[in-house]
């Protein structure tokens, strides 16, 4: 039996997230099904993380075991013979026997991706959040650094989260703008359910100066989901790396 690492890249737009619903396509079930095509066995699949419906990934892991005689670099083009065009395998690898997608994880990097323009996109529509008024972005710089660090971050998790622990160390946030694109890149070891889009949403409003730089402090110590801002799309966020 071997552990096969695939690092994927997918357009979650067609998809109702990464894990396997009834009656809804998943990321999680189309690799499930190409697999089972290649071996006539069902294999489960592990990923570093479960991204939400609409979600992209620039750098997903994934994990399986398999005793198909394939070689490790043969799973690529196998898998790409089953899986439709907006999933594609990146590489695919033997991994050491205890190698396990999620819980073998350090780190996870996330990108957020804002245009700020009068004019709505149209063939980027489901992959960009449109804000049709310019940000104050030295405004959002000022916020970002009380994010920092290792907090509790209830205040930006998503409802019906299962998370027992809500303490996760962010060791980088940063804001790229360069007109009228927009980008926030935010590192951290672990990451609650909705809690980027969250961060994100937030401060959009400190750009759009609906609160202030300094009130992200206040909004970690409440520890109430009420005291953040507004959840950003889906479609603007991107999964780009996970380290081990």
């Amino acid at each position: 039996m071997s552990t096969i690492k695939l690092t994927i890249e997918y357009d979650g737009t067609a998809y109702a997230g990464w894990q396997r619903q009834p009656n809804q396509p998943t990321i999680q079930a189309a690799l499930e099904d190409a697999l089972f095509k290649i071996t006539r066995q069902h294999i489960p699949v592990a990923a570093s993380g479960r991204t939400d419906s609409g979600v992209h990934a620039l750098g997903q892991v994934v994990s399986f075991e398999s005793n198909k005689s394939l070689d490790s670099a043969q799973w690529r083009p196998a898998l790409h013979g089953y899986l439709p065009r907006d999933i594609t395998v990146l590489s695919s690898e033997r991994a050491p026997d205890d190698f396990h997608a999620r819980f073998s994880a350090k780190s996870k990097i996330y990108e957020y991706h804002i245009t700020s323009q009068p004019s709505r996109p149209a063939l980027n529509r489901y992959r960009v959040w449109h804000l049709p008024h310019p940000l104050d972005t030295e405004a959002i710089q000022e916020a970002i650094p009380h994010l920092c660090g290792t907090h509790d971050f209830t205040s930006f998790r998503g409802q019906r989260s299962q998370t027992l622990n809500p303490v996760c160390t962010i060791s980088h946030l940063s804001l790229r703008s360069e007109t009228p694109s927009l980008t926030f890149r935010i590192k951290g070891d672990r990451f609650l359910k909705q809690m980027v889009r969250n961060i994100v949403g937030t401060l959009t409003e400190v750009g759009q100066h609906k609160r202030q730089p300094n009130s992200l402090q206040e909004v970690l110590f409440a520890k109430d989901r009420r005291a953040a801002g507004r959840t950003a799309p889906p479609h603007g966020l991107y999964l780009t790396q996970v380290l081990y």
